[in-house]
């Protein structure tokens, strides 16, 4: 296992972790038998690629940031906020993935605490993540993030809310 210099923090994408990025997404979209393709253009310019990924985007009809999880040059994984939510609220406020070689380490806890502290300086005092019911990993992650449970969404996946104070 590979001891990290210095905690990884959210940041803006950036092209010091190119390897590790290029390394980890191909590992994590191998190992669940996705597309790889998209990797292609990502290794041939790279810096192209960071920069479409930098800022406050439209995706899903709404602003929307995409932050890195990183330690200097080794990314870890993303996290996806939308400033607000989406008519139908699908995919709630934060999005979190952690590349298969950095799983099961506790990143995720860190990362979508560090997220929740995002959604505080956006005026977000309670966040909504949706989860799939058979993701047992990413469960453990939001309550231990003080996921406070509200149903069921249309695409069937577990709603909860977050207290964003409580990341502070």
């Amino acid at each position: 296992m590979i001891t990290l210099q210095e905690p990884p923090i959210l940041t803006t994408p950036c092209v010091r972790v190119r390897t590790s990025y290029l390394v980890g997404e191909q590992a994590d979209m191998m190992r669940r038998g996705s597309d790889t393709a998209w990797l292609r253009e990502a290794s041939l310019d790279f810096d192209r690629f960071v920069d479409d990924r930098v800022g406050v985007r439209q995706r899903w009809g709404v602003p929307t940031e995409l932050l890195w999880f990183a330690s200097a040059e080794y990314y870890i994984g993303s996290v996806v906020i939308r400033h607000q939510l989406t008519e139908d609220e699908g995919g709630g406020h934060i999005g979190y993935h952690v590349v298969y070689p950095w799983q099961r380490q506790g990143h995720a806890t860190q990362m979508l605490r560090s997220a929740l502290g995002k959604c505080t300086a956006l005026g977000i005092a309670r966040a909504l993540l949706t989860v799939a019911p058979d993701n047992q990993a990413s469960l453990t992650v939001v309550r231990r993030n003080g996921g406070v449970a509200d149903g069921i969404n249309h695409e069937g996946e577990l709603r909860f809310w977050v207290d964003t104070s409580a990341s502070a």
